[in-house]
């Protein structure tokens, strides 16, 4: 008989995604889907078990159904629903403890794959360029979704050392972008005006939501030749793109704020409903976070099939364009340089800064 794989989190739509991506795997006999929630979406020939993780109804699911294969999905920065941020933590890491409670006690259970972020890391002036998956942060995230990863991937490992027959892989993502983003980042570029921290210009990491799926069907299954499916790695596509960068391919302007004011603009936002902007999505926009892949390609065998660039473009594409598309921009700069400059000089060459003199010189 095939693997038994059950799937948590399967309302969201980067859940409801995998659930169809693994029934296509020949050696996977049955999914299981679990959430509190009825998915909208399609669930394939999944069987959808509701159920609230927080609740004890996990290990009797677990042996009812001799799941071998858990993939924890149900960890998010956003609420689904009308739920609160109350719910949210309640969900990432009460609902966390009891899977894994029930995953301790099921004698059937042999892989575990668990949903984590890159936030892990915090944000903080004195961060090193570049996160390994064993660099220590700076600072430990002091609330909001990040500690909720970092309190997550503490009993995971805890679970780890209880059950070191079972093969157990965390996987940290970066931002998660692509044509239907669910996270309080993708909130804050929808925005028509993107609120910045004045003075800087963070390094951002992205990863698209077709690699992220592609990549936990990998943790999922048995380690292919040469690689190592069981510990943690982080997820991101290559290159990095500068805040200012996102806003001029998005065509949106940007209100520089100065850093003391802008936990008062954040929490209107909250107020009025448009985006979480929480204290620690106020730091990754300060400072920024780049982490580093190695291990992904060379451990695990994973290569996106995107890079940063590429998915945030993907994103733009599906958003349209902002305020100031970037071609109505750059028309409107060729129109200017094509004015003659004051003086009686020539109009300014595209792209060159040079001016062309009456004598010819440069």
């Amino acid at each position: 008989m095939g693997k038994v794989v059950l799937v948590t989190g399967v309302a969201r739509q980067l859940g409801g995604r995998f659930v169809r991506r693994v029934q296509r795997d020949p050696g996977v006999d049955r999914v299981i889907a679990v959430d509190a929630v009825a998915p909208e979406h399609d669930l394939g020939d999944a069987r959808f078990v509701r159920a609230d993780i927080r609740q004890s109804a996990l290990s009797r699911i677990l042996a009812e159904h001799a799941v071998d294969t858990v993939v924890h999905l149900d960890v998010s920065g956003k609420a689904l629903g009308a739920g609160g941020r109350t719910t949210v933590k309640e969900t990432n890491v009460i609902g966390t403890m009891q899977l894994l409670g029930a995953c301790q006690k099921s004698p059937s259970v042999r892989r575990l794959v668990v949903k984590s972020s890159t936030s892990v890391y915090g944000s903080a002036s004195r961060d090193p360029a570049v996160f390994t998956e064993t660099t220590p942060p700076k600072s430990l995230p002091s609330g909001g979704f990040a500690k909720d990863a970092v309190e997550v991937e503490g009993y995971v490992r805890g679970f780890a050392r209880r059950r070191p027959d079972v093969a157990v892989c965390v996987l940290r993502f970066a931002n998660i972008l692509g044509p239907r983003p669910d996270s309080p980042l993708a909130d804050y570029l929808a925005l028509p005006v993107l609120p910045t921290v004045f003075g800087y210009d963070p390094r951002l990491q992205f990863v698209h939501e077709d690699d992220v799926v592609d990549v936990l069907g990998i943790a999922a299954g048995e380690p292919r030749r040469g690689t190592l499916n069981s510990g943690t790695f982080n997820i991101a596509g290559d290159g990095v793109l500068l805040l200012s960068q996102c806003s001029r391919r998005l065509g949106k302007p940007t209100v520089p704020v100065p850093l003391p004011a802008v936990t008062w603009v954040g929490s209107a936002l909250r107020t009025i409903g448009m985006t979480d902007f929480s204290p620690e999505q106020i730091r990754l926009l300060t400072h920024g976070r780049v982490v580093s892949t190695v291990q992904m390609r060379e451990t695990l065998g994973f290569r996106p099939g995107f890079t940063t660039a590429e998915t945030f473009a993907e994103y733009a594409r599906s958003h349209g364009p902002g305020l100031l598309p970037p071609q109505v921009v750059g028309r409107a700069v060729d129109r200017l340089a094509e004015l003659p400059l004051p003086g009686g000089a020539g109009p300014r060459e595209r792209g060159a800064g040079a001016v062309e003199t009456t004598d010819g010189a440069r």
